[in-house]
């Protein structure tokens, strides 16, 4: 369960178009404690606005103008190291993806994914955790994400991964459910893959390899 905050959450969002802009606004703000405290146009102005206002979380357009978001993500991680970045793109590649990463993202959704998956990606990254659309769980990204000495042979897929990691960190399948915005019967069947191709027979083994992997530091 994400702890309760003294303060609003507070947001960036990033977006050349008004209209998205303003439907993300009102489907953020329904959440109690939730704040856009900024909107952008351009990646220069993001970037000048999370350095200035320092949000927790910024919602940036991957194809923001001048610069765009993957420079943008760059210079906002750097200036304001506490902001956590959520990418939002109309379509994604395998290369795409690594390279958000790399630049210091933690966050990547589609634009035709569900409401329900942008409240839980920004739930997830308040919580400092990452969250991946469903489309973009590509097993190439696996090895990106992974860190830790003998995971490299280990093949988990992106939603296998959040999902060992969350249930590592002690929550329930359904609890794992509610927070990834999927059913609980989804979460049964990773949870299944991830721990057939771990050989991992109990919670335990995978809390062990959560560590080893340094996915979690519990």
């Amino acid at each position: 369960m994400t702890p309760r905050r003294s303060a609003p959450l507070r947001i960036l969002l990033a977006d050349d178009h008004a209209v998205l802009r303003r439907g993300l606004r009102g489907l953020l703000e329904e959440r109690a404690g939730w704040q856009v405290c900024a909107e952008a146009e351009s990646g220069r102005a993001a970037i000048e606005l999370a350095a200035r206002l320092r949000p927790e979380v910024a919602i940036l357009d991957l194809a923001l103008p001048g610069p765009d978001g993957l420079a943008a993500t760059r210079a906002i991680r750097g200036r304001s190291p506490g902001t956590e970045v959520l990418i939002f793109a109309r379509q994604h590649s395998a290369a795409q993806v690594r390279a958000v990463l790399a630049a210091g993202a933690r966050g990547y959704l589609l634009t035709s994914d569900a409401e329900a998956a942008v409240i839980a990606a920004v739930e997830a990254l308040a919580a400092r955790r990452p969250y991946f659309s469903d489309a973009v769980g590509d097993t190439a990204l696996a090895g990106f994400l992974r860190a830790g000495e003998n995971t490299q042979d280990i093949r988990l897929t992106l939603r296998e991964t959040e999902i060992v990691q969350l249930l590592a960190e002690g929550m329930s399948n359904k609890a794992v459910a509610a927070r990834l915005a999927i059913s609980v019967k989804t979460v049964e069947t990773h949870r299944t893959a991830a721990m057939r191709k771990l050989d991992a027979h109990s919670v335990v083994d995978l809390v062990r390899y959560a560590l080893r992997a340094q996915l979690t530091s519990i």
